[in-house]
């Protein structure tokens, strides 16, 4: 797999959205060209990648996706794919994780037109079709008597991505084209992001300082009640209902996929569970190991810890609400802690 290197050049101080000038050319490419583009929309909630709605002359829309560092709020270096927990951005991942949902059967946006020669941006770029509906979060809060209805066909889409497996862990865009991924198993791989999240969290937070070796023995001893496994699930890895957006049937279809990746199914459960909440109930599983679901809960909550105080360190345009995830989830270790113990 070829993954997109990422330009050297410093990012200018006042990042500058980008404006009609900028994404006519890739417009006109992917849309047809007897179609005007009239006006652009930058989109809310994306701190890896840029998502500009697309306004045409017919009063059609679509949706531009655009990586580039400019775009990126959280400054990484190249990522490595053979982690499966690495920034996940750039169209190799995208494409990878589009044809594999497409594949399988799991609604996401068409995929109109890709460009990774940097043709008519000065980044990778592609355009997919623009799903009316809005977001299930905003459904779920908008109507609850709609809820049900809602989380029964979100149940539905989860049930038919979580039938599909694969022969090793790690992302689809590498496991589907042979490559394996570092570490020698999910577990593994969540206990040792558990204490660099943790390292990470203690640098930033006298608190979590404070409790940083009780908070390293717990992740141990739960580490140590997992048992082997071989199964590989197929996995979202950040699904909440802001992740999902409805069909203008009201069926719901997944977006921000490019961590699409074959791992435990308990990993996708602790996520769902704390960003569904009170609407969890309709997604639950038979079946899952309750050991994994234990220790891979504190290793998100330490995540949630250290990357939200990571990305305010930047430019990240709304860092309270940065704070809030990291103290939510602060609180929420040390409440697994103090229950562990």
């Amino acid at each position: 797999m070829t993954q997109t290197r990422r330009p050297l050049t410093p990012r200018p101080l006042a990042r500058r959205p980008l404006t009609r000038t900028d994404l006519t050319p890739l417009a006109r490419a992917a849309l047809a060209p007897g179609r005007t583009l009239t006006g652009v929309e930058r989109l809310r909630g994306g701190t890896k990648k840029g998502v500009y709605r697309l306004f045409l002359d017919d009063g059609s829309t679509a949706v531009a996706y655009v990586w580039s560092a400019d775009e990126d709020y959280w400054d990484q270096p190249d990522p490595d794919p053979r982690d499966p927990f690495s920034h996940g951005m750039g169209l190799d991942l995208f494409q990878a994780a589009h044809d594999r949902l497409a594949a399988a059967g799991v609604r996401t946006p068409r995929l109109l037109y890709a460009d990774a020669t940097h043709t008519h941006l000065p980044a990778d770029a592609a355009v997919v079709e623009d799903l009316t509906g809005g977001s299930l979060e905003d459904a779920l809060a908008r109507d609850p008597r709609e809820a049900p209805r809602l989380m029964d066909r979100m149940a539905e889409l989860l049930a038919t991505l979580h039938s599909h497996t694969g022969p090793r862990f790690g992302k689809v865009a590498v496991v589907d084209q042979g490559g394996a991924s570092h570490g020698v198993s999910c577990e593994q791989r969540i206990t040792d992001g558990a204490l660099r999240s943790l390292a990470e969290a203690a640098r930033r937070e006298p608190r979590a300082a404070a409790v940083r070796r009780e908070l390293e023995e717990t992740v141990h001893a739960l580490a140590a009640e997992v048992r082997p496994r071989d199964r590989h699930t197929l996995i979202h890895g950040e699904l909440g209902p802001d992740h999902v957006l409805l069909t203008s049937d009201g069926e719901p279809a997944l977006i921000d996929i490019e961590g699409l990746m074959y791992f435990d199914v308990e990993q996708e459960h602790v996520f769902l569970r704390l960003r569904f909440g009170p609407h969890y109930d309709a997604l639950r599983a038979p079946g899952l190991d309750e050991a994994r679901m234990r220790l891979y809960r504190l290793s998100m909550h330490l995540g949630l810890v250290s990357g939200p105080l990571t990305l305010i360190e930047g430019d990240f345009p709304h860092p309270e609400r940065m704070r809030e995830i990291a103290e939510h989830n602060l609180q929420q270790a040390i409440s697994l802690l103090r229950s562990a113990s």
